[in-house]
């Protein structure tokens, strides 16, 4: 076994299906030879796609990725209902499917647009009494589930044969789209479960590359696997750049917020020093102080 080695960048690593989000992780660590490595937003094992995986420094990111938005795009078999809203699930209701015109087909979709209110599944990481709901699921257990706020922000039917259809959704973080896909059946008079579900963008990594198992095999082999990961601070692009000068860094990688002239108050911001991220913090009083919100270790780099 390989020495774990310091590795600092982001990956968006294309997670096939078969395989869940840890192993996943794991797989691409040890590839690394990485010691220190997280993923951000799972994937269930059945769905493939963008899976954010950050080493090093850049894990103090990681936070700042799980209210991402993101897309998917899903296959959904009409008529049959399974207990877990795929396929990995029984089947526990089949119902006709009625002739569904374009018009219909819209309409659904609309009403599940903007802001919404949805049940998560019992086959979810969320936690009933200190206990995962899908531990509890698989032991025959099901309890009460509040709603939670989630926002589509488009909805969009791409294709339909009569009895399955696909669509393509861009939402807020946690979104189920395993119980978007029931509430789209249920909006067409039937029931319905996933047969396929892709992630297709991360924000704000949108039309990043992605790079396969075999790709990243080809690069170790090559001993270009460096070349494949974005810079930490690609993870917020939106954030406004600060410089600041060999004092205030000395003072902020000691977790001491110095005194600035820049971003207004409440800013945060990406603070620099000799051209490479040093830090994550928040503009606030008294006065126009930078405090530290992360530091980061010297040079960090992909």
């Amino acid at each position: 076994m390989r020495e774990a080695v310091d590795v600092t960048g982001i990956l968006l690593y294309d997670k096939p299906t078969g395989v869940s989000s840890n192993g996943a992780l794991q797989g691409v660590r040890r590839l690394y030879a990485a010691r220190k490595a997280g993923h951000t937003g799972s994937l269930d094992p059945l769905a493939s796609g963008v899976l954010p995986i950050c080493f090093g420094e850049a894990t103090k990111v990681s936070g700042y990725l799980l209210g991402s938005d993101k897309r998917y795009r899903a296959r959904l078999i009409l008529g049959v209902r399974t207990e877990s809203g795929d396929l990995e699930g029984e089947v526990v209701e089949r119902a006709p499917v009625p002739a569904i015109t374009p018009e219909l087909l819209e309409h659904a979709a609309l009403t599940l647009t903007g802001p919404i209110r949805q049940v998560p599944p019992m086959r979810s990481a969320l936690k009933h009494q200190g206990q995962r709901l899908y531990a509890l699921s698989r032991r025959g257990i099901s309890v009460e589930r509040e709603p939670r706020a989630v926002t589509i922000y488009e909805l969009k039917v791409l294709a339909f044969d009569g009895t399955a259809l696909e669509f393509e959704v861009r939402c807020s973080k946690g979104t189920y789209i395993r119980t978007l896909g029931e509430d789209l059946a249920h909006g067409l008079g039937t029931v319905g479960h996933l047969a396929s579900l892709r992630r297709t963008e991360v924000a704000p990594f949108l039309g990043a590359r992605l790079y396969t198992q075999a790709e990243l095999e080809s690069h170790a082999g090559a001993g270009t696997l460096l070349h494949c990961l974005l810079p930490l601070d690609a993870a917020l692009p939106d954030w406004p750049r600060l410089d600041v000068d060999e004092t205030s860094a000395a003072a902020l990688r000691h977790g001491q917020s110095v005194r600035v002239a820049g971003p207004g108050l409440g800013t945060r911001t990406r603070v620099y020093h000799g051209g490479q991220l040093l830090a994550l913090g928040v503009v606030a009083p008294p006065g126009t102080r930078l405090t530290p919100l992360r530091v980061f270790g010297e040079a960090p780099r992909a």
